[in-house]
């Protein structure tokens, strides 16, 4: 299966063309957020450039930020695909949209009203605002899809989990294009403060844009996020009959649950192994032919030295490793979308982003090739991007030139 179409609307830019070049040029967007005043934690990675009404319209008010962001970068998709749906039957296109907050600033809000002003200021509209399941709904309501649409719900692996459903959604023959991607807008003083109390954000406040550092000696946490990304899949001989060249080929997924931890990956990466074993083989290739690894990496102490340890247990030093999540910071369920658009755009183009805020590889990590400081430009045949959430999810594509 061929993407064909990508879309965005992230901390790194508000479509695909812009996040990509912040993405290659290794730009930092975490930056004090005035929503998160009185924290802790202050600072986030927030989406830029965005206009919800100019480029919703009115709908825009019946949205959460998590559908606004998802509804925009799936239009961006399908344009970038070249298809205005009159080369696509509405009842054959699924969507699948993953998300591991949902509705949270609606939530939150209503619940104020409810507090402050009583019962008969809660908005009608708030549960079909808030519940998980309305961006993919409301991407098929505004695109006028009617085949399958699916909430995916696995954490931080959410996006990369629609990915592989998706996969399997169009090998069953059950749809002829899935647009599969992830959302979450969930910069909020609620979320900052639990993270904070489990200890996973990072405390840089007397430098927030270099916060986010994957891999690096000093890293100490993750920085909130926000945003969505959505990837059109579709068969090769049907984009052919279009005449659409596609960025790259869907070649194979895995997943896994470490069944160890609430919150704690498993500490022998066991659930991962399992995870990129498995995609590996179903896209029948082998460890060798990666050329690149778009790691989840977020920034996290532990996180980052287990991930590592995977990554040369099956790659070895010689395999580029990326984490773009030193730009963009930690997007949630979002994060695995984004990260496939920038591995499709690295074996398209064949220019690997470096890790942002890389200055010195820790002690603990072990020797992986991490790109950092300048992109690279290198032939990207086969690439790996690979997502871990909360609950112990685990998910793994493999990505290959059309």
């Amino acid at each position: 299966m061929v993407i064909t179409g990508l879309g965005t609307v992230s901390p790194a830019g508000p479509d695909t063309a812009t996040a990509w070049k912040a993405a290659c040029a290794g730009l930092p967007t975490a930056a004090p957020d005035a929503r998160l005043d009185g924290m802790a934690v202050d600072f986030s990675c927030a989406v830029s450039a965005f206009d919800a009404h100019a480029v919703l319209g009115t709908d825009a008010r019946r949205m959460d930020p998590f559908t606004q962001y998802a509804v925009a970068a799936a239009r961006e998709a399908v344009a970038d695909a070249a298809a205005d749906g009159g080369h696509w039957d509405p009842a054959r296109v699924g969507v699948l949209i993953g998300t591991a907050v949902g509705g949270l600033e609606t939530w939150l809000e209503q619940s104020a009203r409810l507090r402050n002003t009583g019962p008969r200021a809660v908005n009608p509209l708030t549960v079909p605002k808030a519940i998980g399941n309305m961006a993919a709904a409301t991407v098929a309501l505004d695109l006028g899809l009617n085949g399958p649409t699916l909430a995916v719900a696995t954490a931080c692996a959410s996006g990369t989990t629609a990915l592989g459903l998706a996969l399997d959604l169009l090998r069953a023959g059950r749809c002829d294009v899935v647009l599969a991607g992830g959302t979450d807008a969930a910069i909020t003083p609620l979320l900052s403060g639990a993270f904070d109390r489990l200890k996973a954000l990072s405390r840089r406040r007397d430098e927030p844009s270099s916060a986010s550092r994957p891999f690096d000696r000093h890293r100490d946490g993750f920085v909130l996020a926000e945003g969505a990304a959505v990837l059109v899949l579709e068969r090769a001989a049907d984009a052919r009959a279009r005449g659409r060249r596609p960025y790259a080929t869907l070649l194979g997924y895995g997943e896994s649950t470490d069944a160890h931890h609430l919150t704690s990956p498993d500490p022998d990466g066991k659930g991962a192994r399992l995870a990129m074993r498995s995609a590996l083989a179903d896209a029948g290739v082998a460890a060798s032919d990666v050329a690149l690894v778009n790691a989840h990496a977020t920034g996290t102490p532990l996180g980052d030295a287990i991930e590592a340890r995977l990554i040369h247990g099956f790659f070895g030093s010689h395999t580029a490793v990326t984490s773009t999540k030193g730009v963009t910071g930690h997007m949630l369920g979002a994060g695995g979308a984004a990260e496939a658009v920038f591995t499709a755009l690295s074996v398209e183009q064949g220019v690997v982003p470096p890790t942002a805020n890389l200055d010195e590889p820790g002690a603990d990590i072990a020797d992986i090739d991490i790109v950092h400081g300048a992109p690279r430009s290198a032939p990207v045949p086969v690439a790996v991007s690979s997502s871990f959430g909360f609950g112990g999810h685990n998910a793994v594509v493999v990505l290959g030139r059309a």
